[in-house]
């Protein structure tokens, strides 16, 4: 898709701009215990106040459901926003209305304004169009950065866009772009990653990549089902029994589609799921009726390992195992670090999402080798299953 960025924004000084930005951190009391969205936020505001812009930040914080309430009050955001982005931020007690415009009248170019949170407003998740032009008043320019949030067409994320000149700030971008390349126009081979409890969670997923990619790797709970709808008896591993004939078809239309499903043959099983159980590893054809699957073994992931190295592009969502739970995180890791030494050899284009993926990543200590790794859960998935997001439709030239 073709999208205007802050390349194409203009001149901007004097201008004020209203910046959709994810700011939903999670805290501890006062304290923020991970930056990552607000560092992630940090290049685009800067950008623009450095032009001369007059910023205005746009952002949700937690689920107030349309009512106003001090503990989920981006004020509470302001100071550690302030720390990230090395300068003042002014704080703004509504994001529309009487109080924001004069206290907007106020600002000079290059100021930097963290207005209230835009779910204090029973329209926003509604996409209230009055309520979107009640923000646009605000601003003559809208920048979405927030591709989070981007899933929801909301007054703040697809209402805006729609009365303003809109772009894509630089996190947007880093973004989109990533995902073109991960799945838009791929270099081939492509292999996808797809792990986690449940088939049900990821049947969309599942069913938009066997059409788009030329490997499939399925890990995690979910493998449990595939496998149990060949015939493999599974013990009392998580699996969705009900769900194999729906696994099937995935698996015909893997065929059909020319991509070939990954399956692990070589599993790690125990009689109980505590950290360090007594393990033993086996083929999935010797699974004890006593026994779970808790990993893929070590010759699965070997094999895995070497057909990624025949790839030019990975798209990863899920883990392999139980990695929450030692030694149940030996598979992912191991993937993962074999895909990250193929990313810094430079022979592989590697796209991972998701909350339990980026935890999983970083666990290995590989996130940073990897090309893009997407903190936006709910978009990503819902990205990988071939849905429109409203927020980026928005934004389109």
């Amino acid at each position: 898709m073709a999208f205007r960025t802050l390349d194409d924004i203009g001149d901007v000084r004097g201008k004020r701009v209203l910046v959709r930005e994810d700011l939903n951190v999670p805290m501890e009391g006062a304290a923020v215990t991970d930056d990552t969205r607000l560092r992630s936020a940090a290049p685009t505001v800067a950008e623009l106040a450095d032009k001369g812009a007059i910023v205005l930040v746009l952002a949700h914080f937690g689920r107030p459901k349309g009512e106003r309430n001090p503990e989920m009050s981006l004020a509470l955001v302001t100071a550690a926003f302030r720390s990230v982005l090395g300068r003042e931020v002014r704080f703004v007690g509504d994001c529309c209305g009487e109080e924001a415009e004069a206290a907007v009248a106020q600002l000079q170019p290059g100021d930097i304004a963290l207005l209230e949170n835009t779910r204090f407003h029973k329209g926003e998740e509604k996409n209230d169009p009055a309520l979107a032009e009640a923000m646009a008043k605000l601003g003559d320019l809208y920048v979405n950065d927030a591709f989070s949030a981007a899933h929801r067409a909301h007054a703040s994320t697809e209402g805006l866009a729609r009365l303003l000149p809109a772009f894509a700030g630089r996190s947007m971008q880093a973004e989109l772009e990533a995902l073109e390349k991960a799945l838009g126009k791929p270099e081939h081979p492509v292999a996808a990653v797809v792990g986690g409890a449940k088939v049900s969670t990821k049947l969309d997923v599942l069913k938009h990549l066997v059409a788009r990619v030329d490997h499939l790797i399925i890990g995690g709970g979910m493998a449990n089902t595939f496998l149990a709808a060949r015939g493999v008896d599974v013990g009392k591993s998580l699996c969705e029994h009900d769900l194999k004939d729906t696994a099937l078809a995935i698996l015909d239309a893997a065929d059909a589609a020319d991509c070939i499903v990954h399956l692990p043959y070589d599993v790690v099983v125990a009689k109980e799921f505590k950290p360090n159980p007594p393990t033993r590893t086996v083929n999935v054809h010797e699974v004890a009726a006593d026994e779970m699957i808790l990993d893929v073994g070590p010759a699965a992931v070997e094999a895995l390992g070497d057909a990624l190295k025949t790839c030019r592009t990975l798209v990863w969502n899920g883990p392999l195992g139980a990695f929450e739970t030692p030694p149940f995180d030996t598979a992912t890791v191991a993937l993962a670090r074999t895909a990250a030494a193929l990313t810094k050899g430079g022979s592989l284009v590697s796209v991972a999402g998701g909350g339990d993926t980026v935890a999983a990543l970083n666990h290995a200590g590989v996130a940073g080798d990897f090309s893009f790794v997407s903190t936006a859960g709910g978009a990503f998935l819902e990205w990988m299953e071939g849905r429109e997001l409203p927020g980026v439709k928005a934004l389109e030239a």
